[in-house]
């Protein structure tokens, strides 16, 4: 069954570069052409998977907690998808973000 996210949950990614020039882990699906950031329900799915997923020699990962609400702006505002992966890297969800909805004070 697929979880129901909404703004406020916590998802977890990977940060490529923390604490320097930091970005979300990008992927590319060469068979769709689709570029993505995989996410994970919780970090220990994440930690187990990141050591298969595909990373640059030399650079610093670290997995970290976003809101769901400002992983879907980014990946949005940066033409991604977020695949939802499990601890083997099998997609749960693909999350084609939405164009972010604006609130006018």
């Amino acid at each position: 069954m697929k979880k129901k996210f909404n703004d406020e949950t916590w998802i977890f990614v990977i940060i490529q570069n923390p604490g320097g020039d930091e970005q979300f882990l990008g992927l590319h699906d060469v068979k769709s052409d689709v570029s993505y950031i995989p996410a994970f329900e919780n970090k220990e799915a994440a930690m187990t998977c990141l050591i298969n997923l595909p990373t640059q020699k030399g650079k610093k990962y670290e997995v970290q907690a976003i809101m769901y609400g400002d992983l879907t702006r980014d990946a949005f505002a940066n033409n991604f998808m977020i695949f939802v992966l499990d601890e083997d890297g099998k997609i749960i969800e693909k999350i084609f973000p939405d164009e972010p909805q604006t609130t006018v004070h």
